[in-house]
């Protein structure tokens, strides 16, 4: 069987930009096997040993922050202004898991009893396989990476084929932090039918997937048969914000607009659907054209540039589908003017933010993933219907609610089914969760 090329596409220019080979089937077969071997080793490390080395490969991860920045935009798309926010971020979320690593894996005490001596023990699983996205590439992957480090195992890391550097990265700095040869390994692969065989692999304990539904899905599908297997799954997201008619709309207009639009709307947790009070949904819908108008599309190395391109052809394809049939079903599009808007850079995948008023849930940007720079903003009449619309989702990634009555967003948010509920923010990538 020949060995997989797998090809980078810039969003920026839709070129070629990096080219990696993937595995044969043999080497494929070895990657579980070799991680088994070195898992057996580095579990009998000390946590203080392992800490020591995460400490060190986060000081090299920020020593190295500009240029692993520089290389985000490139194969991504994200504009250089905010490329280094995401590595700060994922060094400060691993040093919170450093911090709470004595605690988190320390023995339980079980129930006094005289005669016995009860307690919970945690203890490495083995290799651990992680999967995950191209949209926040270094966040995803500390998210997984140094809890499986800190705890024992070792891990395999499959990049998305949009941003396949890191994972050379990753490796290449815990090993000259001190880490053991093969304790992590990474595989370059656009194959499923290679993952499903990899997924299925009996010496693999845990897989931890971030990415679509499909994928998801698909990963679960794989491991269905394992009794041992471990499956964690982080997938899609219809995010919803509901703005209350005492909120001060100009801040929580600026915050919306952020929350839907930042990364060209490429988060797990973007603002996807906004529901506004009736009595200042005219008001809030000015402020949000405001906001809209001082927006920057266009070139990511720009540096005055707030959005750049979405990260493929079919991406944009799929957002521009949306926004037709919302349209098409009677959504007015209240997009300011706006120069950057109406004329970005030619050759990338360049989606301009849009303002849709007008919305409902028979349109498709209501209830399913646009995954792009869309603001649908409805028009709701009470709490109770603006909760009841909230939940109208199979999707409950995060929820967002904007008042100046903590207290009521508060009890408000319990009724809200999603796994994060904020008051008065949204889509914020918190180092401790």
């Amino acid at each position: 069987m020949s060995v997989e090329t797998i090809t980078t596409i810039s969003p920026i220019t839709n070129k070629p930009i990096v080219t990696r080979n993937g595995l044969s089937d043999i080497e494929l077969e070895a990657l579980p096997r070799t991680a088994k071997d070195a898992f057996l080793s580095y579990r009998r490390t000390s946590l203080a040993d392992r800490q020591k080395i995460v400490k060190k490969a986060l000081s090299l991860i920020r020593m190295r922050q500009d240029e692993l920045a520089r290389e985000l935009t490139e194969q991504m798309g994200r504009p250089i202004a905010f490329a280094n926010k995401e590595i700060t971020t994922a060094i400060a979320r691993a040093e919170h898991l450093l911090k709470i690593s004595d605690d988190a894996l320390k023995d339980t005490d079980g129930e006094a009893e005289k005669g016995f001596k009860r307690y919970i023990r945690k203890v490495p699983l083995g290799p651990v396989l992680v999967l995950f996205a191209w949209n926040y590439p270094y966040l995803i992957l500390v998210n997984s990476l140094i809890p499986a480090l800190l705890c024992g195992n070792s891990v395999i890391i499959k990049p998305s084929p949009q941003t396949p550097t890191i994972a050379e990265h990753m490796r290449q700095i815990f090993e000259e932090a001190g880490l053991a040869q093969n304790v992590i390994q990474y595989l370059h692969c656009g194959s499923f039918t290679q993952l499903e065989s990899l997924v299925r692999a009996e010496d693999i304990q845990l897989v931890c997937f971030t990415g679509s539904v499909a994928g998801g899905l698909a990963v679960q599908s794989a491991a269905k048969d394992r009794v041992t297997a471990r499956v964690g799954l982080e997938l899609g997201g219809k995010d919803p914000a509901y703005v209350r008619k005492d909120v001060d709309v100009k801040w929580a207009a600026e915050e919306i607009v952020d929350g839907a639009v930042f990364n060209s709307g490429q988060s797990c947790c973007s603002l996807e659907r906004v529901y506004v009070d009736a009595k200042i949904h005219d008001e809030f819908i000015g402020a949000l054209r405001e906001v809209l108008k001082g927006y920057k599309l266009g070139d990511p190395f720009d540096t005055s540039t707030h959005v750049g391109p979405v990260i493929s052809k079919m991406a944009a394809e799929t957002i521009r589908s949306h926004i037709k049939d919302a349209l098409d079903k009677g959504a007015i599009d209240a997009t300011p003017e706006n120069e950057s808007f109406r004329s970005p850079p030619s050759d990338g995948n360049y989606v301009a933010p849009t303002l849709l008023t007008n919305v409902s849930h028979s349109m498709t940007v209501m209830k399913d993933e646009t995954f792009g720079p869309v603001i649908p903003v409805m028009k709701v009449h009470s709490d109770e219907e603006a909760i009841a619309l909230m939940n109208d989702s199979e999707f409950g990634l995060t929820a967002s609610i904007w008042t100046k009555d903590v207290k009521k967003g508060k009890e408000l948010a319990d009724d809200v089914e999603a796994g994060t509920v904020f008051v008065n923010r949204c889509d914020y990538p918190s180092p401790v969760s």
